[in-house]
């Protein structure tokens, strides 16, 4: 059988080229123009190949959405202000969280909204899901296009689906991992030159066996976004599946139709994440000026800002049939199980460094 046209163009490059960083084979299956997986097709809901919060409940969405209000507020209102978001998905988390600020007499007023998006498919999708919005919607192909000015920006489920690098521990020392080929079939296979890690890997990870892997990004988007807060003003609420400190560890994973599949075979067809070191990011977005707060569990800031209260509400609406979906949403959303959210999401809050703590990071 004939390879796909984005396998049969990385077998050509690796041919001609040699092997390719685990990153630039990410980002083609990912971001490829003309055959990348976000590039062609929406990827969300039960019936897609995964769900996010925001699909499964409106109480996500509507909680961010009094967080993004309750911000505006703890920075003195301005008149102006970015509302932002970082990969959205279907529009489902803007949507509902336009309509929950409405409660914050003046913020819709005062906000434009600013939605970072690559993918025609998704933004075909935004676009409709955002139709008669409480606010002005614009598209941006990356973050630094978003006109200046104090921005509270949100980003779930964003930084997962960033270029991760991946280097293999040796008896010659870290090497960066890579993709090449075997015969016809892709692989995994070390670079032949060391590396050197000093400046990133964790004290954990130092005496790592041979064969384990540690994994990194490219810190660019982490410090953009602390460079605009601390020069510009606002807050960002990154909320993310992964570890709250640097660990070793192979955490890339290829998923669709809602099951796990080999991230080699047919590139371009299934999504392809790594787990998000929260340590790393919040360092970088630090260096470039901003504060950090937390990592807290999903379960904890949802729980912090409400949930349970919002879900009490909901059900006292709600038939006997509908209240039950929001119980089972809420222990998605909030639960430690293996198949909930609560525990291996997390969430961290960076802003200017004379706001202080965004809601609901103060020390409690």
């Amino acid at each position: 059988m004939a390879a796909a046209p984005l396998e049969a163009g990385i077998r050509a490059r690796i041919a001609a080229q040699g092997p390719i960083s685990v990153a630039d084979y990410m980002a083609l299956c990912l971001a490829d123009p003309r055959h990348g997986y976000y590039m062609t097709r929406d990827p969300f809901g039960a019936r897609a190949d995964f769900t996010t919060a925001p699909e499964i409940s409106q109480m996500f969405g509507e909680l961010i959405g009094v967080w993004t209000a309750a911000v505006w507020q703890q920075m003195g209102a301005p008149k102006g202000v970015r509302l932002v978001e970082l990969g959205p998905g279907r529009g489902t988390l803007m949507s509902d969280a336009l309509r929950a600020a409405k409660v914050m007499s003046g913020f819709l007023d005062a906000a434009s909204v600013h939605l970072v998006e690559i993918s025609p498919a998704l933004t075909a999708k935004q676009r409709e899901t955002l139709r008669g919005a409480a606010a002005p919607v614009s598209w941006h192909a990356s973050l630094d296009a978003v006109p200046e000015g104090p921005a509270i920006i949100v980003a779930n489920e964003f930084f997962d689906a960033l270029p991760v690098h991946q280097a293999v521990k040796t008896a010659r020392g870290w090497r960066e991992r890579r993709v090449g080929l075997d015969g016809e079939k892709l692989i995994f296979t070390p670079g032949e030159a060391a590396i050197d890690l000093d400046s990133r890997l964790p004290p954990s990870a130092r005496d790592a066996p041979d064969g384990a892997i540690f994994e990194w990004r490219d810190d660019d988007v982490a410090r953009m976004l602390g460079k605009r807060l601390a020069q510009q003003g606002g807050a960002a609420l990154v909320i993310d599946y992964g570890h709250a400190q640097s660990a070793a560890g192979d955490t890339l994973q290829a998923l669709g139709r809602h099951a796990y599949a080999d991230p080699l075979a047919t590139p371009g067809e299934f999504d392809l994440t790594a787990h998000v070191d929260f340590e790393a990011l919040a360092r970088a977005a630090t260096s470039a000026g901003a504060a950090a707060f937390g990592p807290l569990t999903q379960g904890d800031l949802l729980r912090r800002l409400g949930i349970e209260t919002r879900a009490g509400k909901l059900k006292a609406k709600a038939s006997g049939d509908a209240a039950g979906r929001i119980d089972a949403a809420l222990a998605r959303l909030t639960g430690a199980g293996r198949a909930d959210m609560g525990s291996l999401f997390k969430a961290v809050a960076l802003a200017h460094p004379a706001l202080g703590a965004p809601p609901p990071f103060e020390p409690q």
